[in-house]
């Protein structure tokens, strides 16, 4: 089967237009933060990392009232303040 020239471009243009569209996608998601009331929020994944500690770590201080946090669609979020929060007051009985 031969395409002529005219019928390939045509259809290279259309490929490359979806290729834009999913580029754009993928940008809208990368800097699309989770924010409430214009605040930041972190889910767990992101605080484990942020304050190298564990899950259950982070379920402790839900239960013992450390750490406020928010459930949203059965995933918890904290609140960027609340965890800077959280630091400077462990950095200050530490010292």
């Amino acid at each position: 089967m031969n395409i002529d020239r005219e019928n390939f471009e045509a259809w290279m243009e259309r490929i490359m237009d979806r290729f834009d569209m999913q580029d754009k996608r993928i940008d809208r998601m990368i800097t699309q933060q989770t924010c409430f009331n214009g605040e930041k929020l972190l889910d767990n994944q992101d605080l484990m990392i942020y304050l190298k500690v564990t899950d259950k770590t982070l379920q402790r201080y839900r239960k013992k009232g450390i750490l406020p946090y928010l459930m949203l669609d059965g995933r918890c979020y904290y609140r960027e303040s609340d965890v800077h929060k959280l630091i400077r007051e462990r950095a200050e009985r530490g010292l």
